[in-house]
């Protein structure tokens, strides 16, 4: 069949009401434009190209559903998520990035990656994950979609559930930061598998890691985890691989000696006038040398603008505080600890709430599993959040504490059913109050 190519520039918006069909196998090129739908969108069996040099974005009010779409990015940029998006049949990554930022990229269950690589692979530093789902009966080496972790068993694991997603994962007490990806599989049948399962990497996403001595780590609860070993492992090849696993659940990779000689408790933004206050606290620190306060445009590339002394060696609280004369309108801020032997660790990744209308946004909605709520506010305070069912009963309350600027929480929504719920949260001493409609799948 011949292949048709159209290229669009700016933005194609798809307006309320408006239908917009690709047919056939016609191939839609956005060269450095973004793709918006508040309408219809039909993508036959097309392929939508992005391409060009600049960053560009997805985003719309209505749901998208892409066939085939193709990040073709130079000069390092990247697609930008800002609705989760489906994808039946593939992700082809040439060049660039695709920024998940806190939204999911849903695979079903015929969608796969294709040619994903160094200068040219998923990443998700606010969030989100890539999910999948397929039936393994007595796999052998099986790579679902493509995501970059093999699982061999010869048992029937039934229907299973695969996420990946993109943020470093913490070991108990803190003690550690792994690679920049973890996996949640979920099988019907998760007990006696005698499974081997391998995990992919790219160096990109090591954090401080050292490929030579990563090894596997497991939680089932996503806040204590244990070191499994390896059975072996390839630095070359980039994949670290355990036999005679029983079950399965979060997986990551973790270096053996990675300890970290700082324990943050807080890292928050705010605003004063022009200007963006950048600040967090430790309540530990063990032969820590500075702190570089880094920005960024995309949550990508990064410049540091300023470095603080650290303490050193201390086991009480210290309080830390940097201003930003010279912000971009919504940057990104994250603070990198070096040690006095240069080890490096990162902080999570925090948006500056200044010039940021939306002082309340949920997401993913539809949601799984957590539910994550972001408040911007002009002080401190406690936060309530109340989860009511579709008969108006209260089936969760919890409470959270709120600092000035922007602030993100989050609610596990695992254990409750299938349904329409009602999400409220007051914070503000209760003046303030947001009231949104959450699906949980």
């Amino acid at each position: 069949m011949l292949l048709s190519t159209y290229m669009l520039p700016a933005q194609l918006t798809i307006t309320p009401g408006a239908q917009f069909t690709i047919t056939g196998n016609i191939q839609l090129t956005l060269e450095n434009a973004d793709f918006i739908n508040d309408g219809n969108f039909t993508p036959g069996n097309g392929i939508v190209s992005f391409t060009g040099n600049a960053f560009s974005n997805i985003s719309g009010s209505q749901p998208i559903q892409f066939s085939e779409i193709e990040i073709n990015k130079t000069n390092n940029t990247s697609i930008l998520l800002q609705r989760a998006i489906a994808v039946s049949q593939r992700i082809l990554l040439s060049s660039g990035f695709l920024n998940l930022n806190s939204f999911n990229a849903d695979l079903g269950t015929t969608g796969h990656l294709d040619g994903e690589k160094e200068n040219a692979r998923i990443i998700g530093p606010n969030g989100g994950e890539v999910l999948f789902n397929v039936s393994l009966n007595s796999p052998t080496g099986s790579n679902p979609a493509n995501l970059g972790v093999l699982i061999t068993s010869d048992q029937d694991l039934g229907n299973v559930i695969i996420k990946r997603g993109h943020q470093s994962q913490i070991n108990n007490q803190g003690a550690g930061n792994s690679v920049f990806r973890y996996y949640d599989i979920l099988p019907a049948n998760n007990t006696n598998l005698n499974a081997t399962l391998r995990l992919n990497y790219f160096d990109g996403e090591l954090n401080g890691n050292n490929k030579n001595s990563l090894s596997l780590f497991k939680s089932d609860d996503r806040v204590n985890w244990s070191n499994e070993g390896f059975t072996t492992r390839d630095a070359n090849a980039n994949f670290v691989e355990k036999n005679g696993i029983s079950s399965f659940s979060r997986w990551t990779l973790f270096s053996d000696n990675n300890v970290l000689p700082v324990r943050f408790i807080s890292f928050n933004t705010s605003c004063q006038g022009d200007k963006v206050i950048v600040t967090w606290k430790t309540a530990q620190e063990q032969n820590s040398s500075h702190f570089n306060i880094e920005k960024s445009v995309d949550g990508i590339s990064w410049t540091v603008i300023n470095s603080l002394p650290a303490a050193g060696n201390s086991n009480t609280e210290h309080s830390y505080s940097f201003t930003d004369n010279n912000p971009v309108q919504n940057s990104y801020y994250r603070i990198a600890q070096y040690d006095l032997d240069g080890h490096v660790q990162y902080t999570s990744i925090i948006r500056s709430s200044c010039n940021i209308t939306d002082v309340f946004r949920l997401w993913p909605n539809p949601v799984r599993d957590v539910v994550f709520i972001n408040i911007v506010t002009d002080s401190e305070s406690q936060a309530v959040i109340k989860v009511f069912d579709s008969r108006g009963s209260l089936v969760k309350e919890q409470k959270a504490t709120v600092l000035q600027g922007s602030n993100q929480l989050s609610v596990d929504m695992r254990s409750m059913a299938k349904g329409v719920y009602s999400l409220t949260v007051y914070w503000n001493k209760g003046q303030t109050k947001q009231t949104a409609q959450l699906l949980k799948q």
